[in-house]
């Protein structure tokens, strides 16, 4: 079995930090989103990756190169625009070969990897393998309408979803994909649906089964969805404690430190992961936050959000919460005002609150 991965698109949702970051690389807990979606495939024995990008994109091959460090060989897959799911199916078709494989949305984050759904695939030699989770809001999704234990059609965002489940970013499948994908037609909005070519399968009489996940899965989509994948993989956290911390401070709860990182006359309660080379001085560093490398945080609370490498907060007099903050931001406030602050900045951004 192969993997397929995507990595491509616009991630138009979470600018401005997408103007100048791939979306598949900014980090949840410190790791970059992608890596999550590698890692799960390497569990399952999937050895053969291949990563769909965008056309001249060299982004995501400088980060993972060959994949040897994760155990694992990655090819690059070159996709001219963001014509649907079922068109990186399509083009995918060369490196797939005759070989059942796991396509596998990038941006997609779930608890306990993706192993069993792969068994569960090979068990039940079905064509095509679909995982399903219940969700508040299904007309986002894909939305597979069921019958005791099967699907009998699926449909993409619908106005009147006719169950609550969402097809997840996670599908197995055989060769007969292809031609599903290569015997649609492009939807009103200009792309070729995956739900479509699973509709296609179920109308050509091949066997779709599915799986529900049991326990949390997050599209990280919105800015929202960042902040709430990073409080999950949190709360699963492990990790060593390499901070100096100096006695004036407390650390409590799970909290990961990293090398070079200083913590002085402050409290910081976990879950929480601090990288390499971070300094913290007369802050609150509060549960369910990720300061990357490289960054500081003075004179400032900061709590449930998300801080990227070479940023820094500094005499900031409301708590910072929920936030997400690009690379090399600087984050100061001049004037003490009353007011709280809700931000999102991009790359390379400064901000000085008054």
């Amino acid at each position: 079995m192969k993997g397929l991965l995507t990595a491509g698109g616009h991630g138009t949702r979470l600018r401005p930090i997408t103007h100048t970051k791939n979306k598949h690389l900014i980090p949840i807990a410190n790791r970059p989103m992608l890596s999550y979606a590698i890692g799960y495939m390497a569990e399952a024995g999937i050895e053969e990756i291949g990563i769909i990008v965008n056309a001249r994109d060299r982004e995501i091959e400088s980060e993972f190169g060959s994949g040897e460090e994760h155990g694992v060989k990655l090819s690059y897959i070159e996709q001219d625009a963001p014509l649907g799911l079922a068109h990186v199916v399509q083009i995918a078709e060369p490196f797939i070969g005759k070989d059942s494989f796991l396509f596998y949305l990038g941006d997609n984050i779930l608890v306990g990897g993706v192993k069993k759904f792969v068994e569960e695939f090979e068990a039940s030699k079905s064509n095509c393998h679909l995982v399903l989770s219940r969700v508040a809001d299904p007309e986002r999704f894909g939305v597979p309408e069921i019958e005791g234990d099967k699907i009998v059609s699926i449909e993409e965002k619908p106005a009147s979803p006719k169950s609550d489940f969402a097809v997840t970013g996670i599908y197995l499948y055989d060769s007969s994909i292809f031609e599903a994908v290569n015997g649609i037609e492009p939807s009103a909005r200009g792309e070729l649906e995956i739900s479509d070519a699973h509709q296609f399968l179920l109308d050509t009489g091949r066997s779709v089964s599915f799986s529900e996940i049991t326990g949390w899965w997050k599209d990280t989509g919105k800015p929202s969805d960042l902040l709430e994948a990073n409080r999950l993989v949190l709360d699963n956290l492990t990790g060593v404690k390499a901070a100096k911390v100096d006695g004036k401070s407390s650390v409590n709860g799970k909290v990961v430190t990293g090398e070079g990182t200083t913590i002085v006359n402050s409290q910081v309660r976990g879950p929480a992961v601090i990288g390499q080379n971070v300094h913290i001085e007369n802050a609150y560093i509060g549960p369910y936050t990720a300061i990357s490398d490289d960054c500081r945080v003075v004179g400032s609370e900061v709590e449930y959000s998300i801080i990227m490498s070479g940023s820094s907060v500094e005499n900031v007099e409301r708590r910072i919460e929920a936030s997400l903050l690009g690379h090399d931001v600087e984050l100061s406030q001049s004037q003490i005002r009353p007011r709280a602050h809700r931000i999102m900045v991009g790359d390379q951004g400064r901000v000085e609150v008054a």
